[in-house]
């Protein structure tokens, strides 16, 4: 049997995976590898309150995820406008990293500015193309589509990393240095993304029709209607509430692998660009895997294996000291990162009740984005209290991924698909 739903073609599909390959670009290069890195050490000069104001400004960029994504996905679902929400998120991340390739030393203000600018933007993207799955994929074959989506995804970080890598150590050739070539990463990786999401445009379909008589309130009043019956989705509560504490370690693990690496490990730039570059292939092959793996043996039971990799990983990396050990937790790492997500976002399309993805994916972006305001600010505000304890921080994170474990014991996978049919 065909993994897609009637009436969707496999070129459709392509693309909208490649909406996966296109954005990862800017995780990996502006918020994992490089960019966050660089505005630790260069822009803010390495000052004590550096981290902590890195990861503050992803706060905030979260905060304000938090309160657009659900109303935009109701709304998106009302008006049958998930691709123009995708569009214009799209090109203000692209034009937000544009802008950082503006930020030199001491610029902290503009920096700050931006990251929440494109933040914000790649976050409701992320949401708004999540919401499409349901649409593409038969119920029973969720894990395997999201999979090709992650694990294409993770190239198409690779692909940004790679160029910004050859950039970055052909700097003493134009006369300059790794640092300085910073900005014209930001560069790259504005184009790549405007070019490899071409094809979602183009291709993938809105099947989703506009409502007749909404109003600007509509979406508002969805959201109070599904408030109101938050109860009837008790299963689906509770992945929302698991996935506010494992995302919370896997955003401080991409937001701090890379100044983690450098100041804790001694790694130099073009090093960390080259752990990055190897761990985003095993994250593309934990997510192509388990997207296959969590059809079979349940995606509730794929999350939970991943999760207890998540905390092996913590462990490693904090008793590493060495670069060999380090290299160990960091492919750890990815081969969890592509599976966790994978297996996160398929479960929530297998909870979400039809022609209400968008909103329900905007609500699973609030759980998701608390997770990147409580984990990296948690690990920033350790690392200046304890004057510069990474390791103390890695360490913290694992405990959120213990917590997930614990709610995730109380999810149950058959019972959430049923309180979902009976409410379409």
């Amino acid at each position: 049997m065909s993994a897609l739903n009637p009436g969707v073609a496999r070129r459709e599909v392509w693309a909208w995976a490649m909406y996966d390959f296109a954005n990862s670009g800017y995780t990996t290069v502006v918020l994992t590898a490089v960019f966050n890195a660089y505005f630790v050490s260069v822009v803010a000069g390495n000052a004590p309150w550096a981290t902590f104001a890195w990861t503050g400004a992803l706060a905030v960029s979260y905060a304000i995820v938090m309160l657009l994504g659900p109303i935009l996905g109701a709304w998106a679902d009302a008006h049958g406008a998930k691709k123009r929400v995708l569009a214009i998120s799209t090109a203000l991340c692209i034009v937000g990293t544009l802008a950082l390739s503006g930020s030199s030393p001491g610029a902290v203000g503009w920096a700050v500015a931006f990251i929440i600018v494109s933040n914000v933007a790649y976050a409701v993207g992320e949401n708004v193309v999540a919401a499409f799955l349901p649409e593409l994929a038969r119920p029973e074959a969720l894990g395997k589509v999201s999979g090709w989506g992650w694990s294409l995804g993770y190239m198409g970080g690779l692909l940004a990393l790679a160029i910004c890598l050859a950039w970055v150590m052909s700097a003493p050739g134009r006369g300059s240095t790794s640092a300085l070539a910073v900005p014209g990463t930001m560069i790259i990786t504005a184009v790549v993304f405007a070019l490899a999401s071409a094809p979602t445009f183009l291709f993938l379909r809105e099947r989703a029709h506009r409502g007749e008589h909404v109003r600007a309130g509509d979406a508002f009043a969805r959201l109070m209607e599904t408030a109101r019956e938050a109860r009837r989705y008790g299963d689906l509560l509770r992945v929302f509430a698991c996935g506010t504490f494992y995302q919370a370690g896997v955003a401080t693990v991409i937001a701090l692998a890379a100044i983690y690496a450098e100041q804790v490990m001694g790694f130099k730039t073009q090093e960390t660009i080259m752990l990055i570059l190897v761990v985003n292939v095993t994250a593309a092959i934990g997510a192509f895997g388990f997207g296959y793996a969590q059809d079979r043996i349940g995606k509730v039971w794929a999350l939970r294996i991943t999760i207890v990799g998540w905390i092996v990983m913590t462990v490693v990396a904090f008793l590493s000291t060495t670069a060999a050990t380090f290299w160990v937790a960091a492919n750890l790492a990815g081969i969890c990162m592509g599976s966790s997500q994978s297996a996160g976002r398929a479960l929530v399309a297998y909870f979400s009740p039809s022609g209400r993805a968008g909103e329900f994916f905007g609500l699973w972006g609030v759980a998701t984005r608390l997770a990147a305001i409580l984990g990296p600010l948690t690990y920033g505000a350790v690392t200046w209290i304890t004057g510069g304890n990474h390791r103390l921080g890695i360490l913290l994170t694992g405990g959120f991924f213990a917590v997930a474990l614990v709610i995730l014991a109380f999810v149950d996978e058959k019972r959430g698909r049923l309180q979902v049919e009976s409410r379409s």
